[in-house]
């Protein structure tokens, strides 16, 4: 870059303007900015950083663009994604599932376990389903082989039952208050040992007809609509309503492809354990691993 020396100002007046009039272009050739030319690296070899920004010049209007959202197709066109919940964090779970034939393997059942295996395969899932089993029996082996000692400490506990009560409440004397009291029971013990309670309401069984009266048919009623109660008692955490997830039409009977392949008009197959196993994963058992 040159210099301009006084004695040259002082000598010639005209001299000194070419002078001043040379050293204005020289500046400006190497302040232009040229296309493709890049940020000269630091002495730490990245970019050189811009100079800093005074946060009070830019005022309180100053703020980050919102995000938006991705679209999606919707029912009146394009819609925008909602943001994802707030995802909850999956972990291996106990779980404990204790109830009748529909849940012992050994007489077709618990196929609504094997399910939550399937989607759940680093949880441990213990059935204790038993066949002909009342609840009042469900009860004692719970303290028994459930909470007993040296058993796993369950973070969940399955109960489904209460069927095979309602058509015994002329041979065993069996009520929908004895059988809620037992319920309940269940519910208290297993919350005392922090577990969270899952209730399944009693399935349809208005094709068993070899048992099913409309007596009976109210009692089932009244015991479902106290199960689902509970939740908001806060005496469970979760209910599944087995009587409307496996009806069709006929709230009283298991639907037909439910059944299959049992005639009985009680015991529901595969198609019925997939449904009840899906219903109990998305509700209680996606946050498990």
């Amino acid at each position: 870059m040159h210099v301009l020396r006084w004695g040259v100002l002082r000598r010639s007046p005209r001299a000194a303007a070419v002078a001043a009039v040379v050293a204005v272009a020289t500046l400006a050739w190497h302040c232009e900015v040229r296309p493709g030319a890049r940020a000269q690296p630091d002495a730490l070899g990245s970019p050189a950083s811009p100079p800093p920004v005074d946060a009070g010049a830019q005022g309180p209007a100053a703020r980050a663009e919102p995000v938006a959202l991705p679209k999606v197709n919707g029912p009146n066109g394009p819609q925008p994604t909602p943001a994802d919940p707030v995802g909850v964090r999956r972990r291996p779970c106990s779980i404990a599932a204790i109830g009748d034939s529909l849940t012992d393997s050994r007489s077709h059942g618990g196929g609504y376990l094997e399910l939550l295996r399937r989607k759940c395969p680093q949880s441990r899932i213990d059935n204790y389903g038993r066949g002909g089993d009342m609840v009042n029996q469900m009860r004692r082996r719970l303290f028994g082989q459930v909470l007993g000692p040296g058993q796993p400490r369950y973070t969940h506990l399955i109960v489904f039952g209460g069927v095979n009560d309602l058509y015994s409440d002329l041979t065993a004397g069996r009520t929908v208050h004895k059988i809620s009291n037992d319920l309940l029971a269940m519910y208290r013990a297993a919350h005392e040992r922090s577990m969270r309670v899952v209730a399944v309401t009693v399935a349809p069984w208005g094709g068993f007809s070899r048992y099913y009266n409309a007596r009976r048919g109210a009692a089932t009623l009244a015991l479902n609509d106290w199960i689902r109660r509970q939740a908001q008692s806060g005496s469970v955490d979760d209910v599944v309503d087995a009587y409307a997830l496996l009806s069709c039409g006929d709230p009283e009977r298991l639907c037909e492809g439910h059944r299959a392949p049992y005639r009985d008009g009680l015991h529901f197959g595969p198609a019925g354990h997939r449904v009840l196993g899906e219903a109990l994963f998305t509700r209680v058992f996606h946050e498990c691993l």
